[in-house]
């Protein structure tokens, strides 16, 4: 074992740093992801085909394509199809859209959840499919699903990790960088792990409160 405490606290400001990267990553990711996951889910149960069909694809798509994969398809990808992006850009939009695919499939089963009576009874009061949809199904659905979203956020969080392969500074890139500098793997990825248990750790914690408050209704 290598640890060395002073190192540790040397590669501190950089991880903090990277830290912050990640941080800012999965914000946004996870913003695109819910927006998705909101229209996909909409999708998924829509009667329509023009509407169904393409949330189909996508979500089957994304799930069984692995992030690493996505990540790299569209940085290497995108220029060749002349579309200049920046590396934080393209982080975003491949968790973003690998987040929103697995958002869609959560939120459908929500939906699918609820008793379809309250569909029937919400039209035959005179309501529109969007206006019960927003104001009858949408709200109970999203109630039954937050625990496994939170969950699937905690996951996003993880996946960060694969933008360092791009190079960018996010946490993990930071550990790296500096233990090929000290020549010293174990004291900076200390840090690194640290760093990840304290993005994740108050996720985790709201995790288990929602699971345990809605186990009890």
């Amino acid at each position: 074992m290598d640890f060395d405490l002073a190192i540790f606290w040397e590669a501190v400001p950089s991880l903090l740093q990277g830290m912050l990267v990640t941080a800012n990553i999965a914000l946004l990711s996870a913003l695109l992801g819910f927006a998705l996951g909101i229209c996909g889910g909409l999708a998924r149960v829509s009667s329509r085909p023009y509407l169904a069909v393409p949330a189909f694809c996508y979500v089957t798509l994304m799930r069984a394509t692995p992030v690493l994969v996505t990540l790299l398809f569209l940085y290497y990808g995108l220029p060749s199809a002349h579309i200049l992006l920046s590396a934080m850009m393209v982080g975003v939009i491949a968790l973003g859209m690998t987040n929103g695919a697995y958002m869609s499939e959560i939120l459908r089963g929500g939906i699918v959840s609820i008793d379809p009576g309250q569909m029937r009874a919400a039209r035959a009061l005179g309501m529109s499919y969007p206006m019960a949809m927003r104001r009858i199904i949408l709200p109970q659905a999203l109630r039954r699903v937050l625990p496994p979203m939170t969950n699937e956020l905690i996951s996003l969080i993880k996946n960060t990790s694969l933008v360092s392969t791009i190079a960018i500074s996010d946490l993990l890139r930071a550990g790296i960088d500096f233990m090929n500098w000290k020549a010293n793997s174990f004291s900076p990825f200390v840090g690194v792990a640290l760093g990840y248990l304290i993005l994740t750790l108050p996720l985790v914690v709201i995790n288990a409160w929602l699971e345990k408050r809605y186990r009890m209704h």
